[in-house]
């Protein structure tokens, strides 16, 4: 998409009477219910308010809700030329005390109400425009000033790179004393567009309905609003009119991006990522649709009529690639400066760029990418949390405290003898967060520096936030409890009655998915007593996710074969299609991006094991097996026999080894790169025609008798497929895959395989692959998902492990018990040594976060906690973990 900058003449504005009447009988507003305000009738109601508010240039303080009355309001305070303050409804009164406005326009009694006021004598500045409050920071005792200029020139700006026209019409639901929100109204307008109000949250009843009624265009939203969307099955539902959906307010996980960007652009639709701050109006910098495939973690250029660099400490700008930096941002949408009194408001403009305090990189094709943030705060659900804000508004109740947070919770250290539900009741207080974003420890004292100051770098935030010692017991009570604190709850409350919103929404589902697993329908309608009723019927049937289950049972069919030697040698090739398949759900990511280095962690996370048991034989036989420490022990020119290499039960890890070598190489290469990240799945078929290739060729061009299936040429195609088979979205690129698989298996199964085993290793891969496309879940009986999801996480110390029983420890049992016990006990034995190595490590693990972390209550298990191996040789990825939990 070509854009060009816009040149701003802010003495006309396209939001003027004169310009809303000249548009005629133009939808202009869309209400719940399908009433529509034209353009026509909403300049007429503009300037019969704007008539009231005529004489003298002052300020209107507007309560921000979303309705035409306040857009009417916002509008007319315009058209009248005077500053116009959006204030969210609990926040008008510390506003007035702060501001002195001359008008007050606000809901009262049910009815739109306009006060006049005794006010200061200083008057707004003539540029002046609005007053908006840091994206919804605590308080409201700064604010940020917005000129004429700045809105028209940022609304003008991101109208043109979205391609709005006046035929366009944008669905608002975020709130208007929100930079986001606001500019949403005011790019429509600006253009002749039209805007739907839906008047109700996304978790309600009958919004996607509304919403495809509606006939809107686009879609806009914070990363929460889109876990809403998920929620609600928004992907499952057809629009046929929507053009593009927005997202901005924070960081949404790539994943995410990724799957609204590929279902958007299945219907010819477009998704834009966009980055901004209030201090620029509402707009930065945003990621051209069509770039986004492999770069959804960037926020992309910079808007047109504005710049962005990135500098150093000293100020000296930085213009290497994947060199970080503090973000830099020039253009005509820049702020005018705060304001914390009516005095500030006559200030002219003050600023000629915008020091975000963010740190930023740029890559090599010039796309900026967040890494991080100078300042002092917490970026949740689009609203910016204060840590400095806090630490005073403890302070104000006698706590000396140190703040410090995340874009998911913060986290009050403090001294004293106070009660952390206290601590955590004033956070809540000052910050307007749900307790499960809010957590408090007490310390004998602060940690300090030489120089007095304290030590925030020896503080974090714990893995899992320590809240409230009254929510440890998770419950269906404690839960709501939790989310609704301080407000107290009964059993006959429900999430609507107590006036849930979008936020709660979220949080409060996946702490009762813990409790109740599959949530039931309309559960936001139900009592609170009988969600808790259903809570103890829990327990019969769940869900797991597919590869959990065939892992499971994969690692099962391999210590099966190895102690008993049955015709069942499938295991091992499911783990080869696993291992591909984790690899694109949770490296791809990392590869389509160029961070190529990403990929040493999970191959550490193999090798280090992998070289102890190396080093262990070593010792024992005296002799250092050279072959398995450089990883080729499975090319055939060692033996385990002559003490160079390791049992061939390792093979796999070596091939595993290079196969992530062989991915890593192909992926550091750009145009390879750039190729696969812009049509992955193309590319990933590709490599399977060459892999597959490769594997008939390989054994006509080298040698090796049976050693050739230990091989990663043998072998890596299944991987390839495993890959394709994760980034196949759309049903015809699963046929695709399926089709593929299924020629392949029966092809070697019955064509080429001599050997009843290998028959059946390469047909079983069919009903994997199966599975793997078209059942994501499987519903099993609570107490077989007890067995199974611990042993698919534990399947790599098992496979490591397992003939350690047979082969050691019960050697010198062989010759006193029949042949049957001894199998039996080899293989029970084997599984359970593996599982009880995976639990030491759990433990370890957790016990040095929490000693990283100085959590001072009892930590819970969550993601990074040492649950299972992050490799995806045998990965139990962020989901897989939260599923063991809490099953």
């Amino acid at each position: 998409m070509e854009v060009v900058a816009v040149d701003v003449d802010s003495s006309m504005s396209p939001m003027s009477v004169a310009s809303l009447a000249a548009r005629g009988e133009r939808p202009a507003l869309l209400l719940r219910g399908g009433s529509i305000i034209t353009y026509r009738e909403l300049a007429q109601r503009v300037g019969r308010l704007a008539s009231q508010w005529r004489g003298g240039r002052g300020l209107v303080m507007l309560e921000a809700e979303l309705s035409d009355h306040s857009i009417v309001g916002y509008l007319a305070a315009l058209e009248a030329g005077h500053a116009v303050a959006l204030c969210a409804g609990a926040s008008m009164v510390t506003a007035r005390e702060v501001f002195n406005p001359e008008y007050c326009y606000r809901r009262c009694d049910g009815r739109w109400r306009m006060e006049r006021l005794d006010t200061d004598p200083v008057d707004p500045h003539p540029q002046l425009a609005v007053l908006l409050s840091t994206s919804g920071s605590t308080g409201y005792g700064k604010c940020v000033r917005l000129s004429y200029a700045n809105i028209q020139s940022n609304a003008l700006s991101i109208a043109g790179y979205l391609g709005l026209s006046a035929s366009d019409r944008g669905c608002l639901t975020l709130p208007l004393h929100y930079s986001y929100g606001l500019s949403i109204l005011n790019t429509h307008l600006s253009v002749g567009a039209s805007v739907y109000l839906p008047g109700s949250s996304i978790s309600d009843d009958g919004f996607l309905d509304d919403l495809a009624e509606s006939g809107s265009s686009s879609f806009t939203g914070v990363p929460y609003s889109y876990d809403l969307l998920e929620k609600v099955g928004f992907r499952e539902r057809d629009f046929p009119k929507l053009r593009f959906m927005t997202v901005a307010g924070g960081r949404m996980s790539p994943e995410l991006v990724r799957r609204y960007d590929e279902h958007l652009s299945a219907r010819g639709a477009s998704f834009f990522v966009m980055y901004g701050q209030t201090e620029a109006t509402a707009r930065m910098a945003y990621m051209p649709p069509e770039s986004l495939r492999g770069r959804e973690d960037r926020i992309g250029i910079a808007i047109p009529g504005g710049s962005l660099t990135i500098v150093d400490e000293e100020g000296r700008t930085i213009q290497a690639a994947d060199q970080a930096g503090e973000l830099v941002y020039r253009g005509p949408n820049v702020m005018m400066g705060y304001a914390s009194s009516r005095a500030d408001l006559a200030r002219g403009a003050e600023l000629s760029e915008l020091r975000t305090g963010d740190l930023a990189s740029r890559d090599a094709e010039g796309y900026f990418r967040i890494v991080g943030r100078t300042k002092r705060l917490s970026k949740i659900a689009g609203l910016r949390i204060g840590h400095d804000s806090l630490e005073a508004a403890l302070e104000r109740h006698g706590i000396s405290a140190a703040v410090v947070g995340n874009d998911t919770e913060v986290h009050a250290y403090y001294a004293g003898d106070r009660d952390p539900e206290e601590v955590c009741r004033l956070l809540l207080q000052a910050s307007g967060l749900t307790a499960m974003q809010v957590g408090a420890s007490r310390l004998n004292c602060l940690p300090r520096l030489v120089s007095g100051k304290i030590d925030y770098q020896s503080l974090a935030v714990p893995p899992a936030a320590t809240q409230c010692r009254r929510f440890e017991r998770q419950s269906v009570e404690t839960v709501f409890a939790r989310i609704f604190y301080p407000k107290k709850i009964r059993s006959e409350d429900s999430f609507l009655s107590l006036g849930g919103d979008s936020l709660r929404f979220v949080q409060l589902s996946i702490g009762l998915e813990k409790i109740l697993g599959e949530l039931p329908e309309s559960w936001e309608k139900l009592p609170i007593g009988e969600l808790a009723a259903r809570s103890s019927r829990k327990g019969k049937i769940g869900q797991i996710a597919t590869d959990l289950l065939i892992r499971a049972l994969a690692i099962i069919l391999v210590v099966l074969h190895h102690e008993t030697l049955w015709p069942i040698p499938g295991g091992s090739a499911a783990m080869v299609i696993l291992a591909g398949f984790s690899l694109a759900r949770f490296q791809s990511g990392a590869l389509f991006s160029g961070a190529i280095d990403k990929l040493l962690w999970p191959l550490a996370q193999v090798l280090i094991p992998y070289y102890l048991i190396v080093a262990a034989y070593a010792l024992a036989w005296g002799e250092v097996p050279w072959a398995s420490i450089f990883l080729v022990g499975n090319f055939a020119f060692a033996d385990p026999e002559r003490h160079s290499m390791v049992p061939y039960l390792y093979w796999f890890i070596e091939a595993y080894s290079q196969m992530l070598l062989v991915f890593g190489a192909l992926f550091a290469v750009p145009s390879i790169r750039r190729a696969a990240a812009k049509r992955p799945f193309a590319a990933g078929m590709i490599l399977f025609v060459a892999a597959f290739a490769a594997r008939m060729a390989f054994p006509l061009l080298v040698e090796i008798g049976n050693r050739q299936v230990f091989t990663l040429p043998w072998i890596f195609y299944m991987a390839v497929l495993g890959w394709c088979a994760a980034i196949a979205a759309t049903w015809k690129e699963k046929s695709a895959v399926m089709l593929a698989g299924t020629g392949v298996f029966l092809f070697l199964g019955l064509y080429e395989g001599v050997w009843i085993g290998t028959k059946i290793k390469y047909l079983l891969q069919i009903i994997v692959l199966a599975a793997l496309l078209f059942l994501p879940r499987v519903r099993l009986p609570q107490w077989s998902a007890r067995l199974i999801l611990p042993l698919s996480a534990a399947s790599f110390h098992i496979y490591i492990l397992h003939r350690f029983v047979p082969e050691l420890l019960l050697q010198p049992m062989q010759s006193l018990t029949s042949p049957v016990v001894f199998a039996v006990a080899s293989i029970l034995g084997g599984i359970a040594l593996g599982a009880a190595a995976w639990l030491v490590q759990r433990q370890l693990v957790a016990w040095l976060a929490a000693r990283e972390s100085r959590i001072l209550l009892a930590p819970r298990d969550g993601p990074g906690s040492g649950l299972a191996s992050g490799s995806p040789l045998f990965a139990v990825g962020p989901q897989e973990e939260y599923q063991i939990q809490r099953q």
